[in-house]
C-alpha cells in the first residue's frame, strides 16, 4: 500500500559540544585553567549558532541590502538600507567580543585561539558577518601598529564590546583594474590642511555601511602609494564626499553590502605617514587572510554536520544512507579535509597570537609569512570542494534553493577570491621563499618536530611525511638554480605541497597527544591524510583541480 513520503531535514546539535576536533584541539593547545575559563562562553555560543543567530542569519539572507540613491525630495542621499537582523549579528558580534578579546589579550599569545574559536562557531550562522569583522579586525592591528591621535580613539571603537560604541570597517582595495595589483591604484590624494582628500574609484567595497575604511591612494606631491582611514560619514550623517554608484549582485554573501564607490574630495586621514602602503597595509592582510581561513574551516565543519545528521535519517534502498559504505567513505573524505584545514588554520592564528604579544621566535616569524598565504589558499579550495560535495549528499534537495543548502556553495565560491586568488598567493609563497628564510625555518622546524612524535603507530606516517618534506626541499632547490620563469607555472603546485605537509604534521602531532591518551581516534585520521602523496601536485602544476578531495 502506497504511503506519503516526506524527506525529513537536517538538525544541527550545539555547535561546541558536537564538534569532537574543536575540544580535542583545545584541550591539546591550551592550558587547563585557561580551558576552564573560555569554555562556558565558547559551549554557549555554539548553543547560540544553532538558535538565535541561526534565525538571524536567515533573516539577513532574506532581506538583503538596498541602496536607496536620493530621498523623496530628490536629494542625493546614498543610504544603504540593511535589515534589522543584520544590526543585531553586528551587536552580538560586539557583546561576544569577536574582534575585542584578540587586543585585549587577557590570555596573552592564546587570546587569538579563543578568539577565533569564537568566530569558528559564529561566522556559518552569521550571514557572513564575519567578513566585516575581519576587515575590522585587520584596521583594528593597522591602528595599532601605527597609532597617532586621530587613530587611537578610533582603534577603541573597533576593539569596543559595547554595541552603542562598537564600529566595524571597510577595505577598499579594489579598483577596476583589479584588486591583487594595488601598485596599479589610480585613486589620487591631495594634501588638503592638516588631512588629505581622495578622488577616484573602487570598484568592490564590501561592508559599506561600516563607519570607517582602510584605503590605498596615490599621493600626487608626495612618497608614492600610502594608506589612508576615511570616516565614511559627518557628523550630519551625510556621506563624506563619497558617491554609492550602485550594489553589487554577488553570486553569494547576498546578505553583505557590497558597493562600487566613486570618491570626489573625500577627507582622509593618512596613516603611518607617507609612502610604503603595501607593506604597511600587509598588517591588515595578514588578519584577513587568517579570518578567511578560519571561516572556511567553519564552513567545511557545517556542511559536513549537516550532510552526517542527514545520512542518519534520510533512507535509500531499504536504509539510512549512513548504513552505504560508499556514503560513508565520502562523509569520510569530507572531514578528513576539514580536520587537516582545521589544524592549519589554528596553527597560524596561534603564530599570529605569539606574534603580536612579541614571544614568537625569529623562526616563527619567517614561518608565519609563508604560512599565512599558504593557509588561505588552501582552506578556501578546500572549502569549496567540501560544500560541493556537500550538496550532492543531499541529492536534488542540495539544489533546491529554499532548503538553504545551496548557500553553502555560494558563500564559500567568495573564499578562493577575496583576500587574494590562488595564484596572487602562490605567487607570495615564492617571493616569501625569495625575501625571508620562511621556507628554510619551515623546513627544520618540521623535521625537529617530527623527531619528537613517540607513538608506534604513526611510524609509517613520519616516514611518509620525512620523504614528502625531502620532496619539498628538492624542488625548492630546483626554484634557486632555474629561477622564477621554472618556479611560477608549479606555484600553485608547491604552495599545496607545503599545505599538505604541514597538515600532515600537525595530524600526527595530535595523533601523538591523543594516543598518548589513550585515544587512538586521531591515529586514524592522520595515517589516512598519510597515505596520500603529499607532494605530487608540484611536478603536476595541479592545474585545474575539481575537488581537493579526490586528487592525491
Amino acid at each position: 500500500m502506497a504511503t506519503d513520503f516526506f524527506q525529513d531535514p537536517p538538525r544541527l546539535a550545539n555547535q561546541y559540544d558536537d564538534d569532537s576536533l574543536l575540544r580535542s584541539y583545545l584541550r591539546w593547545r591550551l592550558p587547563r585553567e585557561v580551558l576552564a575559563e573560555i569554555e562556558p562562553a565558547l559551549r554557549q555560543l555554539g548553543g547560540r549558532a544553532v538558535s538565535d543567530l541561526l534565525a538571524l542569519d536567515a533573516a539577513a539572507e532574506a532581506s538583503p541590502p538596498r541602496h536607496v540613491p536620493y530621498d523623496a525630495w530628490g536629494r542625493r542621499v546614498d543610504d544603504i538600507v540593511v535589515s534589522e537582523a543584520w544590526r543585531a549579528l553586528d551587536r552580538v558580534a560586539a557583546e561576544e567580543g569577536l574582534v575585542a578579546i584578540g587586543y585585549e589579550r587577557q590570555q596573552g599569545a592564546l587570546s587569538r585561539v579563543d578568539q577565533f574559536a569564537r568566530l569558528y562557531l559564529y561566522a556559518p550562522s552569521s550571514a557572513t558577518y564575519s567578513c566585516p569583522l575581519a576587515m575590522t579586525d585587520g584596521a583594528a592591528r593597522l591602528l595599532e601598529l601605527y597609532p597617532d591621535a586621530v587613530t587611537r580613539p578610533v582603534f577603541e571603537r573597533l576593539t569596543s564590546r559595547d554595541p552603542r560604541r562598537f564600529w566595524t570597517s571597510g577595505q577598499w582595495m579594489t579598483e577596476r583594474t583589479g584588486g591583487s595589483d594595488v601598485s596599479g591604484t589610480s585613486t589620487v590624494a591631495v594634501r588638503s590642511g592638516d588631512q588629505f582628500r581622495l578622488s577616484g574609484a573602487k570598484w568592490f567595497t564590501s561592508a559599506t555601511t561600516s563607519q570607517i575604511a582602510v584605503t590605498l591612494a596615490q599621493l600626487r606631491e608626495g612618497k608614492g602609494l600610502s594608506v589612508f582611514l576615511v570616516q565614511l560619514r559627518d557628523s550630519e550623517g551625510a556621506l563624506n564626499g563619497i558617491r554609492v554608484n550602485r550594489l553589487k549582485e554577488k553570486l553569494g554573501t547576498r546578505a553583505l553590502p557590497t558597493a562600487e564607490l566613486t570618491l570626489d574630495g573625500t577627507p582622509a586621514h593618512l596613516i603611518g605617514g607617507e609612502g610604503d602602503g603595501v607593506k604597511k597595509i600587509s598588517a591588515l592582510f595578514n588578519v584577513t587572510r587568517v579570518y578567511n581561513a578560519v571561516a572556511a574551516v567553519a564552513g567545511m565543519r557545517r556542511a559536513i554536520a549537516l550532510a552526517r545528521d542527514y545520512a542518519g535519517r534520510r533512507v535509500a534502498f531499504e536504509k539510512p544512507l549512513s548504513e552505504h559504505p560508499l556514503h560513508v567513505e565520502t562523509l569520510a573524505s569530507m572531514e578528513l579535509e576539514w580536520r587537516a584545514g582545521f589544524l592549519l588554520a589554528f596553527q597560524v592564528v596561534e603564530l599570529l597570537g605569539r606574534q603580536e604579544c612579541g614571544t614568537a621566535t625569529a623562526d616563527e616569524l619567517a614561518m608565519l609569512r609563508v604560512l599565512i598565504p599558504v593557509a588561505k589558499l588552501y582552506t578556501a579550495k578546500q572549502a569549496v570542494a567540501v560544500a560541493s560535495e556537500a550538496l550532492e549528499c543531499f541529492g536534488g534537495a542540495g539544489y533546491i534553493e529554499d532548503t538553504g543548502l545551496p548557500r553553502l556553495l555560494r558563500d564559500a565560491q567568495v573564499l578562493s577570491i577575496w583576500e587574494g586568488t590562488t595564484n596572487v598567493l602562490s605567487l607570495d609563497v615564492l617571493r616569501a621563499m625569495e625575501k625571508t628564510s620562511g621556507f628554510e625555518s619551515f623546513r627544520q622546524d618540521a623535521r625537529r618536530r617530527l623527531d619528537m612524535i613517540r607513538g608506534k603507530p604513526l611510524g609509517t606516517a613520519v616516514d611518509t611525511v620525512r620523504h614528502a618534506i625531502q620532496g619539498v626541499e628538492e624542488f625548492a632547490e630546483r626554484i634557486k638554480r632555474q629561477g622564477r620563469e621554472f618556479a611560477e607555472p608549479r606555484a600553485r603546485g608547491f604552495a599545496y605541497a607545503i599545505a599538505r605537509v604541514a597538515a600532515a604534521l600537525l595530524l600526527i602531532e595530535h595523533a601523538d597527544w591523543s594516543l598518548a591518551l589513550g585515544d587512538d581516534d586521531a591515529t586514524v585520521w592522520a595515517k589516512r591524510w598519510c597515505e596520500r602523496d603529499l607532494v605530487a601536485s608540484i611536478e603536476q602544476g595541479e592545474g585545474p583541480v575539481p575537488s581537493p578531495i579526490l586528487i592525491g
